[in-house]
């Protein structure tokens, strides 16, 4: 479909809106209220629930090989994994799953 720039930044602005309002109904509306524990506790697994599905596709389909799955990303995403449940640390499991990332890369070039 083509869409006029009208149209564009209509549906920019209705995001936007609802965007807002979805954050605003949980922060503005009950922000400054206590939780029940249980809430507080689910609440935690939020990042560990939305990472996945954020970078699950990257992973298995990403745009650099036209969706088709990488052996090197693959790695990468598994030694990421392997590096944060044995350190239990987000920063040292980024830094061992790029660091692996960008060896293998160098790797494959070199072959």
């Amino acid at each position: 479909m083509n869409y006029s720039s009208a149209e564009i930044w209509l549906i920019i602005a209705l995001m936007a809106v609802g965007t807002f309002l979805i954050r605003f109904s949980f922060l503005g509306l009950i922000g400054n209220r206590d939780m029940p524990a249980f809430v507080l506790r689910l609440l935690r697994y939020t990042p560990v629930a939305v990472l996945p599905g954020m970078v699950a596709p990257l992973v298995l389909w990403p745009t650099a090989t036209q969706g088709q799955t990488d052996p090197v990303r693959l790695i990468a995403a598994l030694v990421t994994v392997l590096v944060g449940v044995w350190t239990r640390s987000a920063l040292w499991a980024i830094c061992g799953g790029a660091a692996t990332f960008y060896i293998a890369i160098a790797i494959v070039a070199a072959l």
